[in-house]
């Protein structure tokens, strides 16, 4: 039956307010679905109980309010939690929720795989099946919630799930207009009421979309950079090709709404004699100019068929000072979640075996 009713989680307000107008119904049923959906997690219609009982059971009959599956649920010695998640087409993504003392973030997925291949991540060993819809973008989120019991929407700021890191398997602004659905959805006071700067986007620098990304959702934007010269930076992040750093940088220069306070976060994975040299670093002060910036070292996080070895701590400690000498902050991320592949650049869908050998690439290392 499910298969054809239509799933209510995952509609924006005004396609909410189409399928009610559809039924006949006045608009103030959208209201309500809405406040039962969003802001108390509310998946059984009859218990919808501002709903009228005759209503609650024509919409039953025709509409359904459903997350995505789970096939397997994993918890790292760190308290660092997996789902593998299953869409109605059987295919799969993984979501990750990272905890801290009393909050913590949701890494949420955008695409089944990756079309991007950064040489360093394992997803982008996963080829790209297809976008994740709005629905399957915030069924993630919701279902993160229904694991803590996180409904209805915590009124007190008290929230453990307090943030969103669109940084799971897929680039973000690819999908771009099923993201920001999802991001409004998420976003809406009445609802979720999850504030802008509580979400960060990840993005391995799709230019073109990065404007629209800060005009139309104004989240907390983070970059995938890794290197500081082109020719690094083609084999380690191959969209480079196509928008290359110099590009890159100027629209992180003009994103709307950053500055001291909402700086940009720049992302650079700690690779053993490839990108963790000083010059890298004193390249990386030369890049920023001009821009409110803040840097998350990331060492790496191995994984099967990896074509690289983390940084030493040595080196990490070096280009971390160095950066901070130079005015920015520069912490180096403690790995969470290494033990069940769902630390950074880990992810890929359980149900895709891993190569035994990574491609052979070849990578331009330090002189």
């Amino acid at each position: 039956m499910s298969d054809q009713r239509i799933n209510l989680a995952g509609l924006s307000r005004a396609e909410m307010a189409a399928e009610v107008a559809a039924m006949g119904e006045k608009p103030f049923r959208a209201k309500q679905l809405w406040h039962w959906i969003y802001f108390q997690g509310e998946t059984d219609f009859s218990r919808m109980t501002t709903l009228s009982k005759a209503f609650r059971e024509r919409v039953g009959d025709t509409h359904e309010v459903r997350r995505p599956d789970v096939s397997e649920v994993q918890t790292s010695e760190d308290r660092t939690r997996k789902w593998l998640v299953r869409f109605s087409d059987n295919q799969e993504a993984e979501t990750v929720f990272i905890p801290e003392e009393d909050r913590g973030a949701v890494c949420i997925s955008s695409q089944v795989g990756c079309t991007l291949t950064c040489t360093f991540c394992r997803t982008g060993t996963q080829k790209l099946v297809r976008n994740l819809s709005a629905a399957e973008i915030v069924g993630q989120f919701m279902l993160t919630r229904d694991s803590y019991n996180e409904w209805p929407t915590p009124q007190n700021g008290g929230r453990m799930i307090s943030n969103i890191v669109m940084m799971g398997m897929g680039e973000p602004l690819l999908n771009y207009q099923n993201v920001a659905t999802a991001l409004k959805i998420i976003m809406d006071r009445e609802g979720i009421a999850l504030s802008k700067r509580r979400i960060t986007l990840s993005t391995s620098g799709i230019v073109p979309a990065m404007q629209r990304c800060g005009e139309e959702l104004g989240v907390n934007l983070a970059v995938s950079l890794h290197a500081v010269r082109d020719e690094l930076r083609d084999v380690l992040v191959p969209i480079n090709q196509k928008y290359p750093i110099k590009d890159l940088i100027e629209a992180c220069r003009a994103y709307p709404g950053a500055n001291n306070a909402r700086r940009i976060t720049f992302e650079y994975v700690m690779l053993k004699g490839i990108n963790d040299s000083p010059a890298d670093a004193h390249e990386l002060i030369r890049l920023m100019e001009g821009i409110s910036a803040k840097f998350n070292l990331i060492p790496f996080n191995a994984w099967p068929g990896a074509l690289y070895e983390c940084s030493s701590n040595t080196a990490m400690n070096r280009f971390a000072e160095i950066l901070n000498d130079g005015g920015f902050s520069a912490p180096i991320r403690t790995p969470r979640g290494r033990d069940i592949l769902a630390a950074c650049g880990q992810l890929k869908s359980a149900s895709m075996r891993a190569p035994r050998n990574a491609a052979a690439v070849e990578v331009p290392v330090q002189a």
